[in-house]
């Protein structure tokens, strides 16, 4: 994931009411060809979103394939491909990622400890994607639990011994 913003990538979307066509278009979309599924959202009413990364082609192609499969199982609301999204569409779907680099010269710094066990899931995903050696994908992370997140990070907090 680091770097997308500097290589030509796409961003593909399938809307599906119902999660069991969500995961039908995920699974036929990753199967065919060499994308990523890299999340979903949940809207009211059923209403589910995936998203899809990879190279404009290949994006363009699962998309459509998801799309097929997605109505053989339920309903189908929309898809769409973003070729070369702006930098703005992705902070907007995945929060924190461009801000990365950014995170990471702040990690730097010797700022006061918080106590990341008040913090909210958003809070503690950011966390996590802002270590470089963080042991867990951009992906894990953002399908991890709060549970799982406070542990992971206490975790490699804790090998870290106070280094910076």
């Amino acid at each position: 994931m680091n770097g997308l913003q500097n290589q030509a990538y796409a961003l593909g979307m399938i809307e599906t009411i119902g999660f069991p066509a969500l995961i039908a278009a995920a699974d036929a979309a990753s199967k065919a060809a060499d994308v990523k599924v890299v999340t979903y959202q949940g809207a009211d009413s059923g209403i589910v979103t995936i998203y899809i990364i990879g190279d404009v082609a290949s994006v363009k192609a699962s998309v459509e394939v998801g799309s097929d499969a997605a109505k053989k199982v339920g309903q189908l609301r929309h898809s769409h491909v973003i070729a070369r999204p702006d930098d703005h569409i992705i902070q907007m779907v995945f929060p924190g990622l461009l801000k990365k680099e950014q995170s990471e010269k702040k990690e730097n710094k010797n700022d006061k400890p918080k106590d990341w066990t008040k913090s909210s899931l958003q809070e503690l995903r950011e966390l996590a994607n802002s270590y470089k050696s963080f042991p867990l994908s951009f992906e894990e992370i953002s399908s991890a639990k709060r549970e799982e997140l406070l542990k992971q990070i206490s975790k490699f907090l804790a090998e870290k011994g106070g280094d910076k």
